[in-house]
């Protein structure tokens, strides 16, 4: 399969005290470096936001303004695209098992998009493949108003496909706790500090 990626790494990770998510390492890597590995098979990879060392080949672009959400993040990325592949993958930056998502989004049947679904059954809305075009289309009948806007939005009128991930593959790091799930730590902590 013939697909595009856009990598979400433009929150403002309030939760973890302004740290940006992309930067915190798991296995000796960082999770952007790890996120865009997993696309390692798609013709282009954007990144949207303001990484400090954003992989190689990969473009790099902000949604306007900064902070707009995960919406106004994936247009920036398929503008940045331009003209593209039949499909895309959208994932967020903060997923450490990326390429296992990956790998069952793009073994999927689909329609319109897959969605990665947990093993506790919740969608996950940045973990999912689109047809490019689609994605396009939903994304202009919003309009000028994606500030803000959910990215579950967006599958509205959609015909949409879920595939169960399974293993832990879509946790995410969104505080602390999450982030010492994996054994990563606040960079301001040394080793002598406890966690």
């Amino acid at each position: 399969m013939i697909f595009d990626g856009i990598v979400l790494a433009g929150g403002r990770s309030t939760r973890l005290d302004g740290v940006a998510k992309a930067t915190l390492e798991f296995e000796g890597t960082t999770l952007l470096s790890r996120t865009v590995a997993a696309l390692a098979g798609a013709e282009r990879v954007v990144v949207v936001g303001d990484p400090a060392d954003a992989p190689r080949g990969v473009t790099v672009t902000r949604e306007d303004p900064p902070f707009g959400g995960p919406a106004a993040a994936i247009a920036a990325g398929l503008a940045a695209l331009g003209p593209g592949a039949e499909h895309v993958v959208v994932l967020a930056c903060d997923m450490p098992h990326a390429d296992r998502v990956v790998a069952a989004l793009l073994r999927t049947d689909g329609t319109d998009a897959v969605l990665a679904v947990d093993a506790d059954g919740r969608m996950q809305y940045l973990a999912a493949r689109y047809r490019t075009a689609v994605l396009r289309e939903s994304l202009a009948r919003h309009g000028g108003s994606l500030h803000g806007l959910p990215a579950r939005l967006l599958l509205d009128g959609l015909a949409t496909t879920t595939t169960v991930v399974g293993d832990g593959s879509t946790r995410d790091i969104d505080t602390w706790e999450d982030a010492a799930h994996f054994g990563i730590s606040h960079p301001n902590t040394s080793p002598e500090e406890p966690s």
